[in-house]
């Protein structure tokens, strides 16, 4: 197997922007492919790339008649989840990456990067994917160029972003600047080598070098290891980009809600993962004449607009949701999406009759199933038949209730943000700050407790500020920082007012306060009255929770009792809160912006601590 030759790499490259043919060119020079592809974002080249995949092992073609048009992927069992231990911000300076990320010295790392990717892509086709996140028509789209080894990938990123030709003509039109984003699985092929049904190397890294607004990723071909205009580029990338062009990256959901005298309302909402962001993103209303409408399930841009109003972009072209907990039950119009066909599902089970299934799509599972390691499984069988973290890949455009500005270059103005965690005690159901630097300060110490998904003691409290840990690609004092420094572009009348929200306290006898799912949308109408000053509210120590039948309670099972346990403020519970933020706050070191320990001093005062 002879590898592409470099100058032939630039001929085919088809294109006249000098720097990305250069890219190109010194990629396949270091990683030796067999063929290049410039990938067109085509139905054909798609149904073309399918074709390979299933006949070679890595996707399953399912039973058109369930799931038009969709494939199943089987991951090798130790490449399943976003390796955060392997993820790396190479800034120029150690104290630009902060204390949330990982960091080394960027020479040192690019030795090590240059030493994993020579030869990576020996015996693979090398393919060129351009994407834009966003819309293409924006006033300043951001585009990125992805190269990999892998055909899952560009399957992938197809329902993820808009890739392809037209993609490129635009930024050799524009002569823009593009994000380079290189990924190998790292698993070259020897001449006569047989291939696997899902390539990836033990050694995994995943880095971002923050200055040159580039990414490297290398030995995993899972989610957002691979996808790298999702994580990579739209939150850790894209939020240094946010910072230092005065705008923000957030990962975020964002929901149009209309009321019965059809005013339209626009909220964002950040919630760490298992807090039901997606459930919220797809909400069906339980209040007569309200209706909801999506724009986004997970990343949102959000800038300033010429009247000083915070304006927000969902940047993805698709839904990458967790399968398990996602059901008919809990959230049909991500359901009614997903059956349309279209999807890529990973590491979920396999139907007799050639479906998927995993926990939580029905209320009883199948008789039998093959499970998302190849193994028969039965109900009997003590052990869950989809991984946990196992994936559907949904086109946007195919979920019901979008609303049309999805589409709109200019976005949708932000009315409120909610930031949402998971607590059995202490933080109310919905509580409202009292100015946008204290709406800060409650996003700063978001925090949620270990569920048995995660890694490490069940039911401590882990702090996730705006739950972006994972994702700020800088210094998570200066992070915050910008988030007060920003609101200064705002017209403060149209400031986004800002709210905590806790769907998951729970009553002395255990049970939850509030039954959640689609009648949040009670507290949504709560909070948009709190915006037109028409809803009542009790101030306390920690902001405004709502008064006393300002909840619309009509039609609900739920007790006054209930709805009190839900919204009280407890100074026993916040004695302990107190100190758990004094904690996190410490770990910030110089970086902390004095206004949120300002805040934190102000809350100790009201409870007199």
């Amino acid at each position: 197997m002879a590898h592409a030759p470099v100058q032939e790499s630039v001929e085919q490259a088809m294109t006249t922007h000098e720097a990305l043919a250069a890219w190109v060119s010194e990629v396949a020079a270091l990683t030796l492919p067999e063929d290049i592809r410039w990938v067109d974002g085509s139905a054909q080249e798609y149904a073309l790339l399918t074709d390979e995949l299933v006949s070679e092992g890595t996707l399953t073609r399912l039973n058109p008649e369930l799931f038009p048009n969709s494939f199943a992927a089987f991951s090798d069992p130790k490449d399943v989840a976003r390796v955060e231990g392997r993820t790396f911000i190479c800034s120029e300076k150690e104290n630009d990456a902060g204390f949330t990320n990982n960091w080394m010295d960027p020479t040192a790392m690019k030795e090590i990067l240059n030493d994993k990717f020579a030869g990576s892509m020996r015996g693979r086709t090398m393919y060129v994917i351009p994407f834009v996140m966003g819309p293409l028509d924006a006033e300043e789209p951001k585009f990125g160029v992805e190269i990999t080894d892998s055909a899952y990938v560009v399957a992938s990123m197809r329902i993820m972003a808009t890739i392809g030709a037209e993609v490129l003509r635009k930024i050799e039109e524009t002569a823009a600047f593009f994000v380079p984003a290189l990924h190998s699985v790292g698993a070259p092929l020897a001449p006569g080598e047989k291939d696997v049904a899902w390539p990836c190397n033990e050694e995994k890294w995943i880095v971002h070098f923050p200055e040159e607004r580039s990414i490297f990723s290398f030995g995993s071909g899972y989610g957002g290891n691979a996808l790298l205009g999702k994580k990579c580029f739209a939150l850790r990338i894209a939020s240094v980009m946010a910072r230092d062009e005065g705008w923000l990256a957030e990962h975020m959901l964002i929901l149009k809600l209309t009321s019965p005298e059809q005013k339209s309302y626009h909220v964002a909402a950040a919630f760490p993962s298992a807090c039901g962001k997606t459930n919220l993103a797809l909400l069906q209303p339980t209040i007569p004449g309200w209706k909801a409408e999506t724009l986004g399930d997970d990343i949102n841009w959000m800038r300033f607009g010429k009247e000083g109003e915070l304006r927000a972009v969902n940047p993805e072209a698709g839904l990458f949701g967790v399968a398990p907990g996602t059901g008919w039950s809990t959230n049909p119009n991500a359901m009614a999406a997903i059956v349309k066909g279209n999807s890529i599902f990973t590491n979920v089970a396999l139907t007799d009759d050639g479906g998927v299934w995993w926990e939580g799509m029905t209320t009883e599972a199948p008789a039998h199933l093959i499970d998302w390691q190849g193994r028969d499984w039965s109900p009997e069988s003590g052990r869950p038949a989809a991984h946990p973290n196992s994936r559907f890949a949904t086109p946007i455009d195919q979920v019901d209730m979008l609303s049309k500005d999805y589409y709109s270059p200019e976005g949708v103005e932000i009315n409120a943000i909610l930031f949402g965690g998971r607590r059995k005690t202490t933080i109310p159901l919905v509580t409202q700050s009292r100015d946008w630097t204290h709406g800060v300060f409650m996003g700063s110490t978001l925090s949620s407790e270990t569920t048995a998904a995660a890694t490490g003691a069940v039911g401590v409290v882990r702090r996730d500020p705006m739950a972006m840990l994972p994702f700020i690609g800088y210094d998570a004092g200066d992070y915050l920082k910008h988030w007060i420094e920003v609101s200064a572009k705002a017209n403060p009348q149209r400031l986004p007012k800002i709210f905590l929200v806790n769907w998951f306290r729970r009553t002395a006898n255990g049970g939850f306060a509030w039954p959640g799912f689609s009648e949040n949308s009670r507290v949504l109408k709560w909070v948009i009255e709190r915006i037109e000053g028409t809803a009542d509210a009790l101030e306390t120590p920690i902001g405004f929770v709502p008064a006393p039948g300002s909840l619309d309670l009509n039609g609900l099972d739920v007790s006054a009792a209930d709805v009190a346990e839900a919204v009280k403020v407890l100074p026993e519970e916040w004695e302990a809160e107190l100190a758990g933020i004094d904690q996190w706050y410490a770990r910030f070191g110089d970086s902390l912006p004095p206004e949120l320990s300002a805040e934190l001093t102000g809350l100790k005062e009201r409870f007199g601590a």
